[in-house]
């Protein structure tokens, strides 16, 4: 197994020795109207996932990087209406985030919608930048008729800043995002949090097409796994926060944060 001190080092390397591809080349497979399957790992094993889909997948190129990072805020009211849609399981379900492409320099406000059959919409705005207070009346038309509040009912709770790397699929349907690194700030409680060498994995695609990542993830034992950012950056940054649904879930991720299991 690769040490744990060159497996960023050795990520990177197998991602930049995949053949690229453009978001030009991407365009047609948004996937705005999407199933998603999340799976849970950690580095070592990510590095033996890049290795068996070297050859199957394009890596996305986006300003000279194959690594891109993201800033996320999400927004919530002051009960935590969509932190308890979420915790309580209740579908449909929704999330209000804002969310920064570091690298393109480009910012939208979203409004992310689970429906009762897993399905995910997503519908956004483009804004100038992650305070969307300055444009209130052209962020309370767009969320008003979703969420079916304003600014002034919701308000900032958790941001994270994470690295994420996207694949591609030869065949161009399916996208497999990759994300780790992730750090979390709770604007409440003014709390941090790390997720170590934790990897969050997630396959989105329209319907159920044949995915070729799923043959090498049922290889490497990593099984489907739910994991909202938002709901545990929440819990990692909020101890009193309520967080019995994720109980289980949380001892399961401290353990492998502080490495005292391998997946």
């Amino acid at each position: 197994m690769v040490k744990n001190t060159n497996l960023d080092q050795r990520i990177r390397d197998l991602v930049n020795g995949m053949e690229p591809i453009t978001l030009a080349e991407m365009s047609g497979i948004k996937l705005m109207n999407r199933t998603d399957t999340k799976f849970v790992t950690n580095k070592s094993h990510l590095v033996r996932l890049l290795e068996l889909a070297s050859d199957k997948y394009y890596s996305q190129w986006k300003n000279e990087s194959m690594v891109a990072e993201y800033i996320t805020t999400y927004w919530d009211t002051d009960d935590l209406r969509f932190y308890f849609e979420h915790h309580n399981g209740h579908a449909p379900r929704q999330k209000v985030r804002v969310r920064t492409y570091v690298g393109s320099d480009l910012t939208f406000l979203e409004v992310k919608t689970k429906n009762n059959h897993g399905r995910t919409k997503k519908k956004r705005i483009e804004v100038p930048g992650q305070e969307i207070s300055e444009v209130r009346t052209e962020a309370d038309e767009f969320i008003s008729p979703l969420v079916h509040s304003t600014l002034n009912d919701i308000h900032p709770t958790v941001q994270n800043h994470f690295n994420r790397i996207t694949l591609v699929n030869k065949g161009k349907t399916e996208r497999l995002t990759i994300d780790f690194d992730v750090h979390f700030h709770n604007f409440e409680t003014g709390d941090e949090a790390e997720t170590g060498d934790l990897v969050i994995i997630e396959l989105k695609r329209d319907g159920n097409v044949y995915s070729p990542v799923l043959d090498m993830l049922r290889q490497l034992r990593i099984k489907p796994s739910g994991f909202s950012k938002y709901c545990i950056g929440s819990v990692m940054t909020n101890r009193h926060l309520k967080h019995n649904m994720f109980m289980e879930k949380m001892v399961w991720i401290r353990k492998l944060v502080e490495k005292k299991i391998e997946i």
